[in-house]
């Protein structure tokens, strides 16, 4: 897993996760997501990267949205992946973070 700052500007920023978003290293990814909630206005999470997530990965996105709710920080969820897009499908929670999803045709099914 692994978090790369695609573009920082004063009050914004645009990271992209790559790797897993599950219960190994969720605590990990809390920490260091957690600390950009602190310093900005503004947070994009590029999900493209993701090749896998479980319930606590889950867990984690909704704290995060709950979180930057509460300091008035705006956060998107931006290019979900396959792996995404499927367990917020399961979840029925596609609509819950209120950002488009967008299908990829490459992708096996859904």
């Amino acid at each position: 897993m692994a978090i790369e700052v695609k573009q920082q500007q004063l009050d914004s920023v645009h990271l992209a996760i790559d790797g897993d978003i599950t219960i190994y290293n969720v605590a990990e990814l809390k920490q260091a997501l957690s600390a950009y909630l602190d310093t900005v206005k503004e947070i994009q999470l590029d999900l493209a990267g993701v090749a896998e997530i479980d319930g606590a990965g889950v867990q984690l996105l909704m704290f995060l949205k709950q979180e930057a709710v509460a300091k008035e920080v705006e956060m998107s969820l931006a290019r979900h992946s396959e792996a995404v897009v499927e367990v917020l499908e399961l979840l029925n929670l596609s609509t819950h973070f209120g950002d488009p999803i967008v299908i990829s045709a490459d992708w096996k099914s859904l």
